[in-house]
């Protein structure tokens, strides 16, 4: 790509970025109400997104070859076990994270 382009390709991408953070604000300031659907999908997408990564992550788990999944169900209960612990979406997916990147390195 030519410096041109790339200028113009960064320039998109802020734009981009700017829009999707600004438009809600914009869309549906303070004093306004916000409509009733909207409210519904902020509180069932979070979910339905991480049941989404759960399914994406674990699409290519063979449980009759390699490691049987094991890495992979380990880490998922120690991410459970930390989000009912301590009940912190950032410490449960590091922590499952940091657990999967060890087993696969030193176990399996």
């Amino acid at each position: 790509m030519t410096l041109s382009q790339q200028m113009i390709t960064i320039g998109c991408i802020v734009l981009a970025t700017m829009l999707t953070r600004f438009l809600p604000f914009l869309l549906y300031p303070e004093h306004k109400k916000v409509p009733d659907y909207i409210v519904y999908l902020g509180q069932v997408l979070p979910g339905a997104i991480f049941g989404m990564l759960v399914i994406y992550c674990l699409k290519d788990v063979r449980l009759l070859t390699g490691s049987h999944g094991i890495p992979e169900f380990i880490s998922i209960g120690v991410v459970v076990i930390l989000h009912l612990w301590k009940r912190q979406m950032l410490i449960s997916i590091a922590g499952g994270v940091i657990c999967f990147m060890v087993l696969v390195q030193m176990f399996f």
